[in-house]
């Protein structure tokens, strides 16, 4: 009961309680001043001077009373710090006790002693009344009011009490219960009073919490009451509306802003009457508009209790780098140009469509575009020089289309053109005419002067029921007919093509099962030297006899099988195969084996031979490997590591075909050959033309230069052997003069056979 306020309530609210104790000092001194005069009144009406000194005493207190709460307020005390605010409580307890004795002793004496009817009278009716404002001035101080009550009530009480009658004592005791009931009223007001600073404090936390979220709200905030009126919105959406050229829009019936600026294409109609349904049925969801300036706003609406909220969030990054992701899927990186993907999407959907858009008459066109020797171009000079290339090359067909045609790349230097609607196929050859004269002018790479060709297969199609894959099939046999013709051509579809196609495609059925049966076999063409003429090597041939066909010959089915994926089984099997037949011929007679491009990225060829020399026993040095300049040129940094494992090994390496690629000499210092074969076209008329001749003997000088072994291909007749040994420095010889390739059970003997020999009479040979 007698505890400070300062225990039972938090720092804050005892500090606000004490503040109000000594608020109002005007106030204080009124009633104080008041109850003065009346003490005075009744002193001199009853002549007494005991309540002169009540009179007096209510002055003196006031006074006090007065200079102690200024004193209060100079102190200016923190609203959390209770210990100081104790201090001033204890003040205003002394104080406040001591003036409530003082009216406990006016009505006290008032009553008992001077029993005057007015002194009583006044005495008691101020002091009640006082009691009322102790209640509303003091009821946070719980202590206080106490004391006071007890000041007041006890001495009042006994003034009643004095009287000695029956009606005396009841309001005595009345009176009592009446003043004691005003301490349960101080701490109902208490009690009401915190709870409302409570709230209030709590609601205006919670209200600058929420301006605080609303102003910092990254998204734009806007909220509509009942009726649709916009009532609260944050600066965020006060910027997006003045893009939209709006000012103020509080108060404004949201509906009608929309529509106005649908009105005004500022807004998507579609969008814009989407979200007033929205709005209209109090559903949520979430609407994107395009807003002027290239941005974009996503909205989503929230309903709840008739009020609608919409937040505005900017995705235009979202939306952009989504852009870019749906460009990058769709489109080829390096050129800008349709994908295959994409490309397939378009004419799909106009061929599907073309009916009702251009009636049964108009005819369809596609193009595919090839870059001739383009691997030549990124070998020779690099891949950042061939992807300028394409980048230019794109840019040219862009220009020599047909403007409404789609153009697109198919990947590697493979680009397609199709056209939804041509009068004729002059009209198409024209087109094609077109796209090959763009590139008679040469391309500046970088500093590098260039000039490319491009091969092109063209078809054309009025039929309502063709797919676009029929049309890229037919424009891809035009294509492989036009490279096959010389390159730098532009080659129609016809039906033949047609016809070879599925010759080839039922080549190519037949051929994957002749090689998963063991069907092939193998042929031997003796190598001899000119010298002695005596064989010194066999190159081995695959060969394959169709059971319906007949006879296939290597230059059709080996490009099948290296286009199949194919080629590198054959020469597993042909290594193998031949290994064991050259370790069962008489001398130190080698056999050759020819690689292909393909199988020096699809096959381990270092292990599959020393498997095979491991397993046959064969000497590595009776084992030679031929490769052309085309394979060297494909996978030129692959095939150096393992070409030059093989010949760590001590197997001879051949450079076949010499003469007729791109860059013989440069291969012929990088790469570790030990052997030279001229190709067969610089043998044939050596009879007759000197200049063939020369070109011979200078090449097989060259070949001698370089420590190889010259070998002659294409040897036919007696005079060209004889012309070779007379004026070249030619070492070996291969040719159906000695030999056409024969099958394995025949070259054993023909080795066998023409070792035997004696050697033939020295000739004279001139060398020139």
């Amino acid at each position: 009961m007698f505890t400070s306020a300062r225990n039972t309530m938090p720092d804050l609210d005892y500090v606000s309680i004490l503040r109000s104790v000594y608020a109002d000092r005007g106030a204080m001194l009124a009633g104080v001043f008041a109850s003065a005069v009346m003490g005075g009144l009744t002193a001199y009406k009853a002549d007494s001077l005991p309540l002169y000194a009540v009179a007096l005493a209510f002055v003196i207190i006031g006074l006090i009373r007065y200079l102690d709460m200024r004193a209060f307020w100079r102190a200016d005390i923190d609203s959390s710090d209770a210990a100081a605010a104790e201090h001033w409580e204890n003040h205003a307890v002394i104080i406040g006790s001591t003036l409530a004795a003082v009216y406990g002793a006016w009505c006290f004496i008032s009553m008992a002693i001077v029993q005057d009817p007015f002194a009583a009278l006044a005495s008691a009716s101020i002091s009640i009344a006082v009691m009322v404002g102790i209640v509303a001035r003091n009821f946070g101080l719980d202590r206080l009011v106490t004391i006071q009550m007890v000041l007041v009530i006890v001495p009042l009480s006994l003034g009643y009490a004095v009287h000695g009658d029956i009606y005396h004592f009841v309001l005595a005791g009345l009176l009592g219960i009446m003043l004691s009931s005003f301490r349960k009223l101080a701490g109902d007001i208490r009690v009401i009073l915190l709870s409302a600073v409570h709230g209030r404090e709590e609601a205006s936390r919670l209200a600058t919490e929420l301006d605080m979220a609303i102003t910092t709200l990254e998204h734009g905030l806007c909220m509509l009451d009942e009726g649709g009126y916009i009532s609260v919105t944050n600066e965020r959406t006060a910027q997006i509306f003045s893009l939209l050229g709006l000012g103020d829009v509080k108060r404004q019936r949201f509906s009608t802003i929309l529509v106005e600026l649908a009105e005004s294409a500022k807004l998507p109609r579609r969008d814009v009457f989407r979200l007033i349904d929205m709005i209209k049925q109090k559903a949520s969801g979430k609407v994107v508009l395009p807003l002027p300036a290239g941005r974009d706003y996503e909205v989503t609406v929230s309903s709840r209790h008739k009020r609608t909220v919409l937040l505005f969030e900017d995705i235009s990054e979202r939306v952009a780098t989504q852009k870019r992701i749906n460009f990058m899927a769709r489109h080829d990186t390096l050129t800008g140009l349709p994908n295959r993907t994409y490309f397939g999407e378009q004419t799909s959907d106009n061929l599907h469509t073309r009916q009702t858009i251009y009636g049964p008459h108009r005819a369809v066109s596609l193009m595919i575009i090839d870059i001739d020797d383009f691997k030549h171009v990124n070998d020779t000079f690099g891949h950042v020089i061939g992807d300028e290339l394409l980048r230019q090359v794109a840019a040219r067909l862009r220009q020599s289309a047909p403007a409404d045609a789609i153009l697109a790349r198919l990947g590697g230097d493979e680009f397609v053109i199709y056209n939804a609607a041509i009068a004729s196929d002059e009209q198409a050859k024209a087109d094609a005419h077109a796209i090959q004269a763009s590139f008679n002018a040469p391309f500046a790479l970088k500093g590098i002067t260039l000039n490319a060709d491009v091969s092109v297969g063209l078809v054309t199609s009025s039929k309502l029921d063709d797919q676009l894959d029929d049309l890229m099939t037919k424009a891809d046999l035009a294509l492989y007919e036009a490279k096959a013709g010389g390159k730098a051509k532009s080659q129609m579809f016809h039906s033949q093509m047609n016809v070879n196609y599925h010759y080839r495609q039922r080549l190519k059925t037949d051929l994957r099962a002749a090689v998963a049966n063991g069907e092939l076999a193998l042929a031997f063409q003796p190598l001899l030297d000119i010298g002695t003429r005596k064989v010194v090597s066999c190159e081995a041939l695959a060969r394959w006899q169709h059971a319906e066909l007949g006879d296939i010959p290597p230059a059709v089915f080996i490009p099948l099988a290296e286009e199949m994926g194919l080629i590198s089984a054959i020469t597993t099997w042909v290594i193998e195969r031949a290994a064991t037949e050259c370790s069962q011929w008489p001398g130190n007679v080698s056999v050759a084996v020819n690689i292909s491009a393909r199988d020096f990225r699809g096959l381990d060829l270092v292990a599959v031979i020393q498997s095979t020399l491991d397993r046959t026993g064969l000497d590595p040095a009776r084992l030679e490997i031929e490769v052309t300049e085309t394979a060297v040129i494909e996978e030129r940094e692959t095939a150096k590591l393992v070409l030059s494992a093989l010949a760590a090994k001590g197997i001879a390496i051949a450079l076949d075909d010499f003469g007729t690629g791109y860059s013989s000499l440069s291969y012929l210092n990088a790469l570790p050959f030990t052997k030279l074969k001229i190709d067969r076209s610089f043998v044939a008329d050596i009879t007759t033309n000197p200049r063939s001749l020369r070109l011979l003997a200078n090449v097989a000088r060259l070949g001698r230069d370089l420590d190889l072994t010259v070998i002659a291909e294409g040897v036919e007749t007696e005079d060209q052997l004889d012309i070779m040994v007379a004026h070249t420095q030619v070492q070996q010889v291969q040719g159906y003069f000695f030999s056409r390739p024969l099958p394995q059970r025949d070259v054993s003997e023909l080795i066998g056979r023409l070792n035997a020999l004696p050697l033939p009479s020295k000739r004279k040979r001139r060398y020139g």
